[in-house]
Order: C-alpha cells, then sequence, then structure tokens
C-alpha cells in the first residue's frame, strides 16, 4: 500500500520476515497453536488448543480458511473438534461456522455476536439481503456454504477446563464491535484477542466505538498476557495491545486537538493528511495506519459531535475492510 513508504525501515522489514509465517502453525505451548491466516484470501488468524479430549478452535473464518485449519487440526491429532469460538460476528471470522459444525464442533460466542447478526445478517432474520448475501456475490466458498450462529452463548465469561488445560472464554466491552470475545489461557499466559487486536493496518472501526476501545484494551493489559494471538497480523507479545490502544489514544488527542481549531466536517477533513503524517512519525504505532485512516478520523470526529464527511469515508471503509478481508477475492 501507498502508505507503506510512511513506515520506518526496520518495519518494514519485520512485516517481510512475518510474510514468511502466513499459513504455519505455530505451537505457543503444549497443545497451544497460533495460525497466521492469508489476508491474500480474506483469512482471519485461528488458534487452538489440544485438550485431554477435544479441540477447542479460535474463530471460525470464512469457510475455505476454515477448511485449510481442519486438515492442519487432523494432521496433529485425532481427538475430535468439539467447541469452535467466533471472536465476533464479521464474516471472516464467523461464516466458516459450518465447516466446523460439520467437522462435529459446536460454535461457541459472546451473547452480542448474535446480537450484531441480527442489525447485519438481515437476510437470515427475513429481512433484506445482508452481509452474507453480499460476500456471497463475491465468494465461492460463501455461496456454497451456509450461514451458521453459535449456539452456545456467553454474557461475561465461559470456562473450558479439563484439568490438563484451561481456556476462558472473556468479554471486556466494546471494542472492534458490540460482542467481542477474548480467549485467555492463563497457566500459559497467552490471550488470542480476535479483530479487538490487531498487529498492522486492518483496524475497521465501522461496528464498534473507538472511545470505548480504548477502555476494553486496558482492561485485556491487566491480564498481562506473555503472548497475544491477534485478529490480523504477526504473532506479538503483550506489547500489541500496548500499541493498539495508544494508537487510537493518539489518534483522539489529534482528532480533538485538530477540532479545537476547525468547526466543519470539511475543514476536519481538509486535515487528514497532517493528521496521518503527524501520527507515522511515532515509531511504536505507525504500523497501524493504512488505507482506512480517513474512515478512523471520521469516526472519533463524529464519536466527539461532529458531523459526517462529505465523502464519506466511514461509509468506503466497509468496502476497504471486506477489500483487505479477501471477500472480493472471486474464487477464494
Amino acid at each position: 500500500m501507498k502508505t507503506w513508504m510512511a513506515w520506518p525501515l526496520p518495519m518494514l522489514l519485520m512485516l517481510a520476515q512475518d510474510r514468511d509465517r502466513v499459513g504455519e502453525a505455530q505451537e505457543l505451548a503444549p497443545g497451544v497453536y497460533f495460525h497466521q491466516g492469508n489476508l491474500d484470501k480474506g483469512h482471519c488468524n485461528q488458534g487452538w488448543v489440544v485438550f485431554e479430549n477435544f479441540v477447542l478452535v479460535i474463530d471460525g473464518n470464512f469457510p475455505e480458511g476454515a477448511e485449510e485449519v481442519v486438515a492442519k487440526i487432523r494432521s496433529m491429532t485425532d481427538k475430535p473438534i468439539r467447541f469452535a469460538f467466533d471472536t465476533h460476528h464479521h464474516g471472516d471470522h464467523m461464516y466458516g461456522n459450518k465447516v466446523w459444525v460439520e467437522a462435529g464442533a459446536v460454535p461457541v460466542a459472546h451473547e452480542g455476536v448474535v446480537e450484531e447478526a441480527k442489525k447485519y445478517e438481515t437476510g437470515l432474520f427475513g429481512g433484506a439481503p445482508g452481509r452474507w448475501e453480499e460476500a456471497a456475490k463475491e465468494r465461492k466458498d460463501v455461496r456454497e456454504s451456509e450461514l451458521v450462529l453459535p449456539v452456545i452463548r456467553y454474557p461475561d465469561r465461559m470456562v473450558f477446563d479439563d484439568g490438563t488445560m484451561r481456556v476462558e472464554l472473556l468479554h471486556f466491552g466494546v471494542a472492534h464491535t458490540h460482542g467481542d470475545g477474548w480467549a485467555w489461557l492463563p497457566r500459559e499466559r497467552i490471550l488470542f484477542s480476535g479483530d479487538a487486536c490487531v498487529n498492522g493496518p486492518y483496524n475497521f472501526v465501522g461496528d464498534g466505538d473507538v472511545q470505548d476501545w480504548i477502555g476494553t484494551l486496558a482492561k485485556a493489559r491487566k491480564l498481562e498476557p506473555r503472548t497475544v494471538g491477534p485478529g490480523h497480523g504477526p504473532l506479538s507479545d503483550g506489547s500489541v495491545l500496548a500499541d493498539q490502544q495508544a494508537y487510537f489514544e493518539e489518534l483522539s488527542r489529534v482528532v480533538a486537538a485538530a477540532k479545537s481549531q476547525v468547526r466543519t466536517a470539511a475543514g476536519m477533513e481538509a486535515l487528514i493528511p497532517a493528521l496521518r503524517e503527524e501520527i507515522v512519525k511515532k515509531p511504536s504505532i505507525a504500523r497501524y495506519v493504512g488505507d482506512g485512516f480517513a474512515a478512523q478520523v471520521e469516526k472519533v470526529w463524529v464519536e466527539m459531535g461532529g458531523e459526517a464527511f462529505s465523502s464519506s469515508p466511514l461509509a468506503l471503509h466497509r468496502e476497504q475492510h471486506e477489500r483487505h478481508h479477501g471477500a472480493r477475492h472471486e474464487g477464494h
């Protein structure tokens, strides 16, 4: 992307190296795996945990990505795949549920995932075609599947513990969406965040609330994880939570500062290049600045009481989000 030109050279080298780990099952601890999804195909990152008698999968992916990971799990263990945890309702994290059901798993999620699905998957609930139908226009794997929602839902916390492994499914509040779930392994201090935390320019803000998101990340940081499996981008340590939070804090700061100088949406929109330039100067958060930056500025501006921009980058961000997640890659 053109915005890479603003990133520090060490960051570019790191991202290039991490591309080599796409599609690789990385063992984080005995029986705990992280799989970096191929963004060119729209695949999210996933994880899985091998318990004594079953396997718990973290994130549903698109159908094609789910089939890829099912095969990798089968090559490692003959234990049944019993549960698939959707961290949130977006297609690249939930549309593969039917694959997991056919593999023997029950989809699990925070109760907010289904509430969000009712808003956006309107075709499933008797309304006009929703996001599933739109994705099916572009993705063969979606067209050939069907939408399956989580049937086990938890309000704040759900625990899987067989004495050998323990995974806590948590909810800290609104972030990327209104139903974000996190998978926490307290013994290993490993956290799977879904898209509530990403490692690169992958933040989609259209379904969440940036100011709430900052507070939600602060709560997650209190776990003090040693390893974080983000929803997109390479595996990291706990610092990625701090970086993600710092990015939104800095974004909010520069928008608030600009808001004190301009009074109109047009005035704020005109400042976007300057705001981008200011943020990319900070090495720890520069990697979060991407093609969705204008939409993120508009989102924060609107949350602070401003009017939507006339060019509506926030509305266009949905299309960018689908493109980055591969929803427009026909044949996948």
